[in-house]
């Protein structure tokens, strides 16, 4: 597709965008796009290949920017390590951070993902992330060890668990369609909630 936005692309993000979280990925026609687009079928496929490819091109975005900002986080936690900073510092920030900069903004990709996505290579989408940052979390313990910090050792299948449910609990308010401001209240709650949590059974407290 190509990168310019113009007014007919726009047009069609909305149309593709609207028909998706009204029918989920399965559901959706390319026909329906095209009709909320003011658009055939024809026209959309100069656009893009198939209906997968349309789907992507709505979620693909918050993806790489979820994934940029965890390589940043990450880097930065590593940093903090390296330099012997006191533990209270490496929760400061942590995934809700990034639920409020890189997810609230474009949340309905976050929905389309979690609630519209079965039938494509994105219905996992949620295990997949926290597949991903388990083994990160599992490294980090090992290496706050390697640099004398008391950090307990914790199995994949332990981490899995908790980062389950507490990535759950930090997107649960986004895929009901809480009003932004109720979104940013239940967060805060839900960081009461877990972070002394993680601090304790990570023994970093």
């Amino acid at each position: 597709m190509p990168k310019d936005k113009t007014a007919s692309h726009i047009k069609i993000d909305l149309a593709m965008k609207a028909e998706f979280l009204e029918k989920g990925f399965a559901g959706a026609s390319i026909r329906s796009i095209g009709e909320r687009a003011g658009m055939t079928s024809a026209a959309l496929y100069r656009h893009y290949t198939n209906k997968e490819d349309m789907f992507s091109s709505l979620v693909e975005p918050l993806i790489n920017d979820m994934d940029r900002w965890t390589k940043r986080h990450k880097s930065a936690k590593y940093s903090l390590v390296d330099s012997q900073a006191d533990t209270g510092i490496f929760f400061e920030e942590s995934f809700i951070d990034m639920i409020t900069e890189v997810v609230l903004p474009q949340k309905d990709r976050l929905i389309l993902l979690m609630n519209c996505s079965q039938g494509t290579k994105y219905e996992n989408f949620l295990h997949d992330f926290v597949e991903k940052n388990q083994k990160d979390l599992k490294n980090a313990l090992v290496y706050l060890r390697k640099h004398g910090y008391p950090a307990r050792e914790m199995s994949e299948e332990e981490i899995h668990m908790l980062l389950s449910a507490y990535l759950t609990a930090i997107i649960e308010p986004i895929i009901h369609g809480y009003p932004q401001e109720k979104i940013k209240s239940y967060l805060l709650s839900v960081n009461e909630f877990f972070m002394p949590g993680w601090k304790n059974i990570m023994r970093l407290s």
